[in-house]
């Protein structure tokens, strides 16, 4: 039995996915909500568009990278039901894949989907990321209640929406789809493309030419025997030519001008930033905005990747926990701390000050720095006076005074 088929059973059996059989057997109950397009255009344009695939292969990949925990009241849960998904989303894929293939679903088509599939106390047991092109979101005409429809083998199963992750750029009039990135880009990368066909015959065009200049005083027959020396050198791209006297051989040059490619080539990559809404410079475009790693990388995680990790959040929040478990205080949560650290310079002063300010304990530190937990004094917080507990009676505290008159230690 396949997944689709054991999920749709599962499905059948909740009392509260209590589907009529006339909306079961035929589409009457359900309206598309439309932005459909086919699939294979976002694809190939990933494939043959390495700006494109640039920019989708950095967003995919820092998102999936990202540490991804759950969270109860800002303390860490590691012994969960959801550690076991974090390594076994479903039987083929980690979660760090299952985010990856749902974030460049995300920025080709517009749209990435997960199925939820679960055990039979509701607990998700697999996560397993959809198609897009095979997902349709309807709505109940009688309760304006939004479903999915996902084709498989020309068969069509119905998903109530809390089974389904359903990340997406912006959707407009109205629509619960995302607008795909690449159709907005269509004629930017028509364009690009006829301006690239364009150089390339421009360029294979491009042949050596020659004037060849004889004596008047040269015969027919040896006129002939110069004119095919020159024809066989030329045809064969090179070799020996004996260039005799009254003779002159002189090149025509050829230069191919990349003006026009380039700055073409510095219009598209500027297209695409703007509608990935990353900085140009992740497409190797020259930049004097950013006086530093960390404030490019501070606007790039709070314009690029906070709407976006919010969308993940918020559904695995609402999707995945249950109703008693978001009341407990329960939430899923990214960390993109590891982004904002800067160089080695910029983190030393930001934990010392961190440290000396007893807002965070060395073994937080250590944690950040992917280091193991000390314990013990390093998990306290310590302030500067210099460096005393913050549960220490300020009567126990040593004065500067008074710890140049001790001796006695």
């Amino acid at each position: 039995m396949k997944w689709h088929q054991k999920a749709w059973g599962f499905f059948k059996r909740q009392s509260q996915y209590n589907v009529k059989e006339s909306i079961k057997a035929s589409n009457r109950g359900f309206v598309p909500l439309g932005g459909k397009y086919f699939f294979g255009t976002a694809n190939s344009t990933l494939e043959t568009n390495e700006n494109i695939f640039s920019v989708v292969s950095k967003l995919s990949n820092t998102v999936a990278s990202l540490p991804f925990r759950l969270y109860d009241n800002y303390e860490k849960q590691t012994d969960s039901f959801f550690s076991k998904l974090i390594l076994n989303a479903n039987n083929n894929q980690t979660l760090f894949e299952v985010f990856r293939s749902m974030e460049v679903a995300r920025n080709t088509d517009g749209n990435g989907y997960a199925l939820l599939m679960r055990d039979i106390r509701y607990r998700v047991e697999k996560i397993v990321p959809l198609n897009p092109a095979l997902v349709e979101p309807m709505i109940d005409r009688d309760t304006e209640e939004i479903w999915y429809r996902v084709s498989n083998e020309g068969k069509s199963y119905y998903f109530y929406n809390t089974d389904i992750i359903h990340v997406k750029h912006i959707a407009g009039n109205g629509n619960i789809k995302g607008i795909s990135p690449i159709r907005v880009l269509r004629n930017s990368i028509e364009f690009d493309e006829a301006v690239r066909i364009f150089s390339l015959e421009e360029m294979r065009a491009l042949k050596d030419s020659f004037i060849l200049t004889y004596d008047s005083n040269v015969d027919d027959e040896r006129r002939a025997a110069i004119i095919e020396d020159f024809r066989r050198f030329y045809n064969d791209n090179g070799g020996v030519l004996f260039q005799e006297p009254g003779v002159t051989i002189e090149r025509i040059e050829h230069e191919f001008e990349a003006a026009d490619v380039k700055v073409t080539e510095e219009i598209t990559r500027d297209r695409i930033a703007n509608v990935y809404n990353v900085p140009a410079i992740f497409l190797n475009s020259d930049s004097d905005s950013f006086s530093s790693n960390e404030q490019l990388m501070q606007m790039f995680v709070n314009m690029t990747l906070v709407p976006i990790i919010k969308q993940y959040e918020v559904e695995f929040t609402k999707k995945v926990l249950t109703a008693s478990q978001r009341k407990q205080g329960l939430y899923f949560k990214f960390n993109v701390n590891s982004l904002l650290r800067g160089d080695m310079e910029t983190r030393s002063n930001f934990y010392s000050k961190a440290l000396r300010d007893g807002w965070m304990t060395r073994d937080e530190v250590r944690e950040l720095e992917d280091l193991s937990p000390v314990g013990g004094k390093a998990s306290e917080l310590w302030i500067s006076g210099d460096m005393y507990p913050l549960d220490l009676d300020p009567a126990l505290r040593k004065s500067s005074n008074e710890s140049k008159n001790d001796v006695s230690d």
